[in-house]
């Protein structure tokens, strides 16, 4: 199989689908790897990497989708990229459709087979969706923690506080993969951390976990009582597949402090907060009602050759299948890749994708 990794193009994004020592691994099982030059130079990976590894260094974006069987990406196709994608392709990356109407319809037209990192499904886990969530979980208490400063229009709050002045609150909404990495950074830094949830299990768990973190039973009510001594809010709330719920609407962020941060890491799925919209790393903050908003919509590619190396770790073996079986024979030998496949055939194949957008929903004809 002719496996291709184009450079990404969307903003800010310096990530790369494909390690060199992940490209060797494939070329030695006998598949041939194309690589657009300086695709991977943003992580740290220059050509030459790619070239000792065997890997074919293509100059042109368009040749990588003209001559792939198997594209593989970080981010969803931008708009120049609609037209490059075909029938009979195989597009595996992060798409995030429920979020995006006009991504879906491009998608439906091109004809590709578009399967999704983040609806790869194992045993209730999202295994390739998990190490972006722990870099974002992360990273969302050092951005938050800078944006509280005085200078970004922050109310001036450390969060770790120093002897004799108390530390700054950090909630977080959710207690799944990013949740706990980001009440992990939080307490590792001496804040004050509370975490919402509704999974009683995943409390306990948690509460076993963070010694030092509270756990609070997820409700509106206990929202509203938190928001008013709230510096830093993270919105870490995750339905696979489906559009972020909306947890926090307007009217609870104006009982929040003037220079408290929300940082809504859910934002790629639409977002938590109801004035929540996606920025860049260019311009990563907006200010809504006193409260300043962080919502990058691409967290991990701040960090890139972290996120690389983690992204690769996770999906290189499904990749290796795909190659090695092709799409119906590595779905039998792994089921949960069936999940993946959300656009098929000009047709919506992921129901919590067809029930977003209210469109007809079809089991992949495999």
């Amino acid at each position: 199989m002719i496996i291709g990794v184009p450079k990404e193009i969307k903003g800010q994004e310096y990530r790369v689908a494909l390690l060199p020592s992940a490209a060797y691994q494939l070329i030695k099982r006998g598949h041939q790897v194309l690589v657009e030059r300086s695709a991977g130079a943003g992580a740290g990976y220059p050509d030459a990497d790619y070239g000792q590894a065997g890997a074919t260094l293509v100059p042109d974006h368009s040749a990588v989708f003209e001559q792939a069987d198997l594209v593989v990406k970080v981010k969803e196709p931008q708009p120049s990229e609609y037209g490059l994608l075909r029938p009979g392709q195989i597009l595996f990356t992060y798409l995030h459709l429920a979020a995006s109407r006009p991504l879906t319809d491009a998608l439906l037209k091109s004809g590709v087979t578009a399967m999704a990192y983040e609806t790869i499904e194992v045993n209730r886990r999202l295994p390739l969706l998990e190490p972006m969530s722990e870099i974002a979980g992360r990273m969302s208490i050092l951005v938050g923690g800078y944006f509280l400063a005085k200078h970004f229009g922050g109310s001036g709050v450390l969060l770790g506080g120093v002897p004799g002045v108390l530390p700054g609150r950090v909630v977080v909404l959710g207690g799944g993969a990013s949740g706990i990495n980001a009440a992990r950074m939080a307490q590792g830094l001496g804040a004050d951390v509370t975490i919402l949830e509704v999974d009683l299990e995943r409390m306990r768990f948690l509460d076993i976990t963070l010694h030092t973190a509270h756990t609070l039973y997820s409700s509106e009510a206990h929202l509203m009582e938190l928001l008013p001594t709230v510096d830093l809010l993270i919105g870490a709330v995750l339905v696979p597949c489906a559009k972020a719920p909306k947890l926090i609407n307007r009217d609870m962020l104006r009982r929040m402090r003037t220079g408290s941060v929300l940082v809504d890491i859910a934002i790629d799925q639409g977002g938590c907060a109801e004035t929540s919209r996606p920025t860049t790393h260019d311009n990563p903050v907006f200010v809504e009602e006193g409260v300043t908003h962080y919502c990058v919509a691409n967290m991990p590619g701040a960090y890139a050759r972290t996120a690389t190396q983690a992204l690769t770790n996770v999906t290189f073996r499904y990749i290796e299948m795909l190659a090695d079986s092709g799409l119906a024979e590595a779905s039998q030998k792994q089921p949960a890749l069936i999940g993946g496949i959300n656009v098929m055939k000009g047709k919506v194949t992921h129901k919590a994708v067809a029930d977003a957008h209210g469109l007809e929903y079809n089991p992949p004809a495999l």
